[in-house]
């Protein structure tokens, strides 16, 4: 009985080992303990040096048939992005300095769809010599630097463009969330692309940069086809043009999907995901005066919508002088106040202020 189980046990791993590629299995493990090596290295120099082990090891591993589609999942601290069109995937990560700088690094995946294989691409950051915000087209060796955490693909006529969400952690006192494009000339990734319309003017790229003691929400909405994100404000007047103390207002815009351009709308309505499409509250029967149970639609409607169940109308927010009952007591004080005589005599008012003179007293 004890050997049926050795056997039924080397069965199953046999099994598991068909469907998976013991090669990237233990590469991985072995990366992760480089990766956690380089985490816990002490200085800079350390770290730089751990780092250059660990890439190198990594796009030896990118090299296999199967890293495309791999999981990676012992890697924590390194993303793994997947365009949702399963052409392209980013791995991604970051080395924080002493100075609490970041220095990025990034491989690009990218499926040939003329030679039908896997290219693997290096992004090389050069931060140091371009501009805080730099505004052109930029090369695989001359990159700003970032974390990206998600793709939108996107077509404009018959290339395919990425557009790419991103973040950076720029210094000690400011935080920087970007949006930027990226395509393939031939084998060569580029990045940046005139693709974001706002009011200002048309931009290959956008940085929102704000306070490191805050967060700026920046997402894409595919139901909406749009990203949404915080709009960012001084915190107070005097501050502005200072983007480290910027911080979200609690107003939203967001770049919505126009053709192939992304067209900027400002003051826009975020709309929290609902779990389920339909919920449940408890409401009176108006005939009965029972509390029953009624199922409706989990949609946020717009009243302003003449489609709108309840029907179109304006909407408009009631402050506490148009509040009806207000302006109803107001208009009858001042009613009273039109019949009322002033008794007061004209000649003893005073010709500055409207009030009674005061008599003078006789000697």
């Amino acid at each position: 009985m004890r050997y049926a189980l050795i056997f039924l046990f080397l069965g199953l791993v046999g099994s598991l080992n068909a469907s998976t590629d013991t090669t990237l299995v233990q590469r991985e493990k072995v990366l992760a303990q480089m990766l956690e090596e380089l985490r816990s290295a002490d200085n800079d120099y350390d770290r730089d040096e751990k780092n250059q082990l660990f890439k190198e090891y990594l796009f030896e591993t990118l090299k296999n048939k199967n890293a495309f589609t791999y999981s990676f999942t012992k890697l924590k601290s390194v993303g793994f992005i997947d365009s949702p069109d399963g052409e392209l995937r980013i791995v991604n990560w970051n080395v924080e300095q002493e100075n609490e700088s970041q220095k990025y690094y990034c491989f690009l995946m990218h499926h040939d769809t003329r030679s039908k294989e896997i290219e693997i691409s290096e992004l090389i950051d050069n931060s140091e010599n371009l501009p805080l915000r730099p505004d052109g087209i930029l090369e695989a060796n001359n990159w700003y630097g970032a974390l990206y955490y998600q793709i939108i693909p996107i077509e404009k006529g018959a290339k395919k463009l990425y557009t790419l969400l991103g973040w950076d952690g720029n210094t000690s006192m400011s935080t920087i969330k970007l949006i930027d494009v990226l395509y393939f000339s031939g084998k060569n990734p580029k990045l940046g692309s005139p693709l974001f319309k706002t009011p200002d003017g048309t931009f290959k790229r956008m940085f929102y940069e704000h306070s490191k003691k805050t967060v700026m929400s920046l997402k894409y909405e595919k139901q909406y086809d749009r990203i949404i994100f915080d709009h960012l404000s001084p915190e107070t007047p005097s501050l502005k043009g200072y983007y480290s103390f910027y911080v979200p207002d609690f107003s939203y815009d967001a770049f919505v999907l126009e053709g192939s351009k992304w067209v900027l709308k400002e003051d826009v309505i975020g709309v929290n995901k609902g779990t389920s499409t339909k919920t449940e509250v408890y409401v009176k029967n108006e005939k009965s005066g029972k509390i029953e149970r009624k199922e409706i639609k989990n949609k946020w409607e717009n009243p302003e919508d003449a489609k709108a169940p309840g029907g179109g109308s304006s909407h408009v927010a009631i402050t506490p002088e148009k509040d009806p009952k207000n302006v109803k007591a107001q208009e009858e004080k001042t009613s009273k106040q039109k019949g009322k005589k002033d008794k007061r005599d004209p000649n003893q008012l005073s010709t500055t202020m409207g009030t009674q003179k005061r008599k003078k007293n006789k000697n």
